[in-house]
């Protein structure tokens, strides 16, 4: 079983359908542009307090990776108990956007997060002065912001209103934050020019054909526990699989569960262009035109 890696292996053992829950589980695979990303996170976690601290942007199409990196990178750095102090310490927080750009339902989404009761109704600022100490007491060093492109869904005053209450967290906690999100995010931000200066993008582009896309089918067919070697980083069906993805490492995931999950109920326990061809798959940009055209 050389095309497997060794844990992967072992999961033959199983019967199918634990092997097909076992493939549709998340998996992650640390390709160079996301281990780049996470080493920044890294050093953005150890960063010295200082009144302008610096932050990070990290941007891409839809289904291309972010979010999967940042809770990876939350993973890593998870709430610690704190037997020896008064409070759980919580290093990063991961929390999304609201999906328009209201303070007060952030703050509510905060709070939520970190089990403390809270009044909706109570004022903007009483939310906020709670929030803010309650980060200090947990010893809080780094905010994660996912879906921070929801910014635009609001109308201008409620688009400042939102960047500034980054800001003041930012500046009051001393500590760096992690927006996640499309292009749309790196506008929003643009519109801000003290946030602007202060949110170096990390950009997650799309995937072209190259030795990068090749070895990163070669990882996940060493990820996916079929029987028999798929070669998935030949010429022939590596092409197929890119067209059929477009470049969206989300998509080429989804792809890959599908085919497998098709290639040990059917028995074949490999994926083949045969195969590919049988499957229920709509491109990206075919799912698009769908939409646009009405069904």
């Amino acid at each position: 079983m050389s095309h497997l890696n060794e844990s992967t292996a072992k999961l033959l053992e199983l019967s199918n359908a634990e092997r097909i829950e076992k493939i549709r589980s998340p998996r992650w695979i640390g390709y160079p542009r996301a281990k780049s990303i996470l080493a920044k996170l890294d050093d953005l976690l150890v960063y010295p307090r200082s009144h302008r601290m610096p932050n990070l942007l990290v941007v891409g199409d839809t289904n291309n990776g972010k979010t999967m990196l940042v809770q990876r990178f939350c993973a890593q750095h998870p709430a610690k108990d704190n037997p020896s102090g008064n409070g759980i310490q919580v290093p990063v927080l991961f929390v999304q956007a609201p999906p328009v750009p209201e303070e007060g339902r952030f703050y509510n989404a905060i709070l939520e997060l970190l089990f403390a009761p809270y009044k909706p109704n109570d004022r903007v600022d009483k939310k906020q002065s709670q929030v803010i100490k309650l980060l200090k007491y947990v010893g809080l060093r780094m905010l994660v912001i996912d879906e921070i492109h929801h910014i635009m869904a609001g109308n201008l005053n409620k688009q400042r209103t939102f960047l500034n209450v980054i800001k003041y967290l930012g500046n009051e906690l001393q500590i760096p934050i992690v927006a996640v999100g499309t292009r749309d995010a790196f506008r929003a931000l643009q519109t801000d020019p003290q946030l602007a200066n202060r949110f170096e993008p990390a950009l997650l582009a799309r995937w072209d054909f190259d030795t990068d896309f090749l070895r990163l089918l070669a990882s996940f067919e060493r990820m996916l526990p079929l029987r028999e070697p798929s070669n998935l980083h030949e010429t022939g069906l590596a092409t197929k699989l890119f067209s059929m993805c477009e470049g969206y490492i989300g998509e080429l995931s989804r792809l890959l569960t599908s085919a497998s999950v098709q290639a040990i109920e059917s028995g074949k326990e490999q994926i083949d262009e045969k195969l590919l061809n049988s499957l229920d798959w709509v491109s990206p940009s075919e799912r698009k035109r769908q939409i646009d055209r009405g069904g």
